[in-house]
């Protein structure tokens, strides 16, 4: 599906982590191959990952080097998401008419969740945003009409904000996963949220 691109946002700090988040191993892979390979399962081919200017760039571009991934780096390190945002919009290709957004550290997320949104889209929504038990999560899709919007975030509010001032066109569609809902912020969340996908704590463990 080439008028649906995800963009996966791997700019952020990983400060309260103390490790690279996209990186860690997730099972067999990393969290952030997992990512793409749900989203592939979900039916879609283009895919954005969006990396702060540093080190890690480099690090993430020669990790994903064969995964056939648009790789954007957002130049403004210590800038919020809504900036991320906008650089994967503007890297995605012109022929893109909505976008699936989620943060790089959702990796239990799965392909089904993915292809009910752009199923939900075909149908006519153009915001999107997943459930599982009135509770919500990523990721959310945008269709493009609000592209502008998109590209000028409240640094403050976020994708928040256009969900919010839209709120008459959001679906909230209950999905069969309470995985939209689980992030890693700190190593306990991500070794936690590895132990539930793969009943085993993560093969490597930093050096105390």
């Amino acid at each position: 599906m080439n008028d649906v691109a995800a963009i996966i946002l791997a700019a952020g700090r990983s400060s309260r982590m103390g490790a690279f988040k996209p990186l860690l191993p997730f099972g067999p892979k990393t969290v952030i191959q997992t990512c793409v390979d749900n989203l592939r399962r979900g039916g879609i081919e283009v895919i954005v990952v969006v990396v702060a200017d540093g080190p890690a760039a480099a690090d993430l571009k020669a990790h994903l080097k064969d995964s056939n991934v648009i790789v954007a780096v957002n130049p403004a390190a210590e800038s919020e998401m809504g900036a991320s945002v906008a650089c994967g919009v503007l890297a995605a290709p012109k022929t893109t008419e909505a976008v699936v957004i989620i943060p790089a550290d959702q990796p239990g997320v799965p392909g089904e969740v993915v292809s009910s949104l752009i199923d939900e889209w075909k149908k006519g929504a153009r915001l999107v945003k997943p459930t599982t038990g009135g509770r919500g999560g990523h990721p959310v899709l945008v269709d493009l009409v609000f592209r502008a919007e998109l590209l000028r975030l409240d640094p403050d509010r976020g994708l928040k904000a256009l969900f919010t001032d839209h709120e008459a066109e959001v679906v909230r569609l209950e999905v069969n996963s309470n995985y939209i809902a689980r992030d890693m912020d700190t190593w306990d969340d991500y070794c936690a949220l590895h132990q539930e996908v793969f009943g085993a704590a993560p093969p490597e463990v930093p050096e105390s």
